[in-house]
C-alpha cells in the first residue's frame, strides 16, 4: 500500500517532522506539501535536514480542494484558524490529520474563548475524533477525520488518563507543565524568540492556556471527571521537549510500584508509552515518538511525570501514529525512532 499524501503547511517545526518521518515511511507517497511563502523552493532548502532525502518543492495551496479526490489522506500543519476553511471543502474520501486546535473542540463559544477567533465550521467539526491514540485507538481506526491533540494535552492526558479510568482521583490535580523554544513555531516573536528563551526561565498563560478545555473534554471521556484542574505552562531554556509535573491526591493511600502496575496494565497495548524508574528525562524522548512516565508517592500524594518531545509525539508522530491506524496499518510503522545519548 502507498498512500497518496498532501501536507499544507510544511515550512514550520510542525511540517518539518511530518517531511522528517513520512519521507521515510515504507507506505507513504508525498504528492506535494505547500507554503505559500516558500512556494517555488525545494524542500530541502528550506529544511536543510532533508537534503538529499527528497526532490520536493513547495507550491502554494491549490485552490479547488475539492478537486483532491485521489488523494488519500491530507495532513494540515497550518496555524489555528486555516484548517477550518479548508478541510471542509475536501471530498468526503479523503482522511484528515489536523494538527492545529481547529477541532479539538466540540464547544463554539468555548473555542472562541481561548483561540480567540469564532468558529466557522463547527458542522464539520461533528466528524472529528479526537486523536490522543492511546486513549481513543479504537474509535480512531474507523474515523476518517482526526483532530490531533495539542503537545501540552498529550503530555497531560496521558499522565491523568489511567488515574481517572481508574476513579482514583480525590480533590485537585495540578499540572506544572514545561516547553521548549519549538513550541511557540518557527517564526519569532518578541517573547518565544529563543534568544530570549535560551537562559530564561518563566510562567506564561497560567488559567489561560488553550490546552485546558480539550484536556478536560477528553478526561471526560475517560472516566468520571469533576475534578478542579490548575494547569500551569512555563517556557523551559532548551529547544525541544515538554516535561510535566501533574500533583494529585488519591482516594486511597498508593505507592510508586502501584502506580507503575495500574499505568502499564492501562497502556499494555501502546508501544509508544514507556514507564521509568524515578523522573523521565526531555533528553531521552527528544527526536522520538515516546512518552516516558515516572512516579513518586507518598501516602495519598502521587506525583506523575511525563515526558515527550513537543514536535513529534506532541504534534507531527502523533498525527503519523493516528494516520497509521486509520488506514489499517502497525501504528508503529514509520515511527520507531530511537534518541541518542547523550
Amino acid at each position: 500500500m502507498r498512500l497518496k499524501i498532501a501536507i499544507f503547511g510544511g515550512s514550520g517545526y510542525g511540517g518539518s517532522e511530518l517531511l522528517r518521518v513520512l519521507l521515510l515511511h515504507p507506505n507513504v507517497e508525498i504528492k506535494f506539501v505547500t507554503a505559500n511563502e516558500q512556494a517555488g523552493k525545494s524542500v530541502s532548502e528550506v529544511h536543510r535536514n532533508l537534503l538529499g532525502l527528497t526532490d520536493l518543492r513547495f507550491t502554494k495551496a491549490p485552490e479547488d480542494v475539492e478537486g483532491l479526490a485521489d488523494l488519500d489522506c491530507v495532513f494540515f500543519a497550518l496555524p489555528h484558524g486555516q484548517a477550518m476553511d479548508i478541510a471542509p471543502r475536501l471530498p468526503e474520501k479523503v482522511k484528515v490529520v489536523d494538527l492545529s486546535g481547529d477541532f479539538r473542540l466540540s464547544d463554539g463559544e468555548v473555542f472562541a474563548q481561548h483561540y480567540g477567533r469564532e468558529h466557522t465550521a463547527m458542522n464539520a467539526q461533528t466528524s472529528f475524533v479526537y486523536g490522543l491514540t492511546e486513549t481513543n485507538r479504537e474509535v480512531i481506526r474507523t474515523a476518517n477525520r482526526i483532530a490531533n491533540p495539542g503537545c501540552f494535552a498529550t503530555a497531560a492526558l496521558l499522565g491523568l488518563a489511567p488515574l481517572v479510568a481508574n476513579s482514583l482521583l480525590s480533590g485537585r490535580v495540578i499540572v506544572d507543565a514545561k516547553t521548549g523554544s519549538s513550541g511557540s513555531g518557527a517564526k519569532p516573536a518578541a517573547n518565544t524568540h529563543h534568544p530570549q528563551r535560551s537562559n530564561s526561565f518563566y510562567a506564561y498563560k497560567p488559567f489561560a492556556h488553550q490546552h485546558v478545555p480539550e484536556i478536560e473534554q477528553e478526561l471526560k471521556s475517560v472516566g468520571e471527571w469533576n475534578n478542579e484542574l490548575i494547569f500551569v505552562t512555563h517556557s523551559l531554556p532548551v529547544a525541544r521537549g515538554i516535561f510535566s509535573s501533574i500533583y494529585a491526591e488519591t482516594r486511597n493511600e498508593i505507592n510508586a510500584v502501584d502506580a507503575r502496575a495500574m499505568f502499564a496494565e492501562f497502556y499494555r497495548e501502546s508501544f509508544f508509552v514507556r514507564l521509568v524508574e524515578g523522573s523521565p528525562d526531555i533528553n531521552w524522548v527528544k527526536t522520538t515518538n515516546f512518552c516516558d512516565i515516572g512516579f513518586a508517592a507518598r501516602g495519598r500524594q502521587l506525583v506523575v511525570f511525563t515526558a515527550i518531545d513537543n514536535l513529534v509525539k506532541g504534534a507531527a508522530g502523533q498525527a503519523v501514529q493516528n494516520m497509521n491506524l486509520m488506514f489499517g496499518l502497525d501504528e508503529k510503522i514509520g515511527l520507531v525512532l530511537t534518541g541518542s545519548n547523550p
